[in-house]
């Protein structure tokens, strides 16, 4: 399919499309891309709405904007290296091939963030930063997120995008927000203003007028950041929002049989470490 506007295609085959938008003689200074495994489905719809957003700016339809700088959007790449009869060795090539595409066409921008999907748990808006340098930790401040979290670059850990990206320098970042397999509006709109924001303080696009309604910024190490395990297995159920903070003894949420409905366990935050004894609740499955 041909999206409208400058659009382009990254592979012969066609098979990863995007938007290649702002001034062509300049290098891309952003690339975003979501929805590298067909799950992300609020980074694809995020992604889409800015490239609208992005292409209305090029035309001239925003006229109290400017778009500076070239970005590159990478809404969706789908999951065409799945299908019934492809063998798990010929997927896992065409997923290797699609990230090495991907990689290709977004190495030459200074800025490059992935949108990765969390598939166990719901997550609260957040950056993470993978074996940062300084200038990663100074510009993640700029998404304006609650949450920016430090963690170890590990095979396990790090999304593929971002292992491939760190030989070609630059600042690589990771968004996460909410659940993969479904679309959760609310983080959507945090997401989208973090991007528009980071736009803004990059000098990407001029014009930009901030409403300041973001949270205060909580910057946590790995030695930050803990989980709470259930005493027995069951159906996890809360009414605590994903990113608000808990005290110490509030109660987290309840687990429930998945048989018979019976309350089983109930979970709270009854030992915090630190000065400050509250933390966030950053995360539910």
């Amino acid at each position: 399919m041909t999206i409208p506007g400058s659009t382009e295609r990254l592979r012969n085959d066609g098979s990863i499309p995007h938007h290649d938008i702002g001034p062509q003689e300049r290098a891309p200074r952003l690339v975003l891309v979501a929805d590298l495994q067909g799950q992300e489905l609020n980074g694809m719809f995020v992604l889409s709405r800015l490239a609208a957003f992005l292409r209305d700016i090029e035309a001239g339809r925003r006229r109290d904007l400017r778009l500076r700088e070239r970005v590159l959007v990478i809404p969706s790449v789908g999951n065409a290296a799945e299908g019934r009869g492809t063998s798990a060795q010929r997927i896992a090539w065409l997923r290797w091939a699609m990230i090495e595409a991907v990689v290709a066409a977004t190495q030459a921008a200074y800025y490059r963030v992935a949108i990765h999907p969390s598939l166990d748990v719901e997550e609260m808006p957040q950056v993470r930063l993978y074996a940062p340098n300084d200038d990663e930790r100074a510009s993640a401040c700029l998404f304006g997120l609650p949450a920016v979290i430090e963690r170890p670059l590990e095979p396990d850990d790090a999304p593929a995008l971002v292992w491939a990206w760190r030989p070609h320098g630059g600042e690589n970042f990771a968004l996460r927000a909410g659940q993969a397999n479904g679309l959760q509006t609310a983080h959507c709109e945090s997401l989208f203003r973090a991007l528009v924001a980071f736009l803004d303080r990059t000098g990407i696009v001029g014009g930009l007028r901030l409403t300041h309604e973001e949270e205060d910024l909580g910057y946590f190490g790995q030695r930050q950041v803990f989980v709470v395990l259930a005493e027995q297995s069951g159906i996890f159920s809360s009414r605590q929002e994903v990113g608000r903070w808990v005290q110490a003894g509030e109660e987290l949420g309840q687990v429930y049989d998945s048989f018979t409905g019976a309350q089983t366990v109930r979970c709270e935050r009854s030992r915090l470490r630190g000065e400050r004894h509250e933390r966030r609740f950053g995360f539910r499955s």
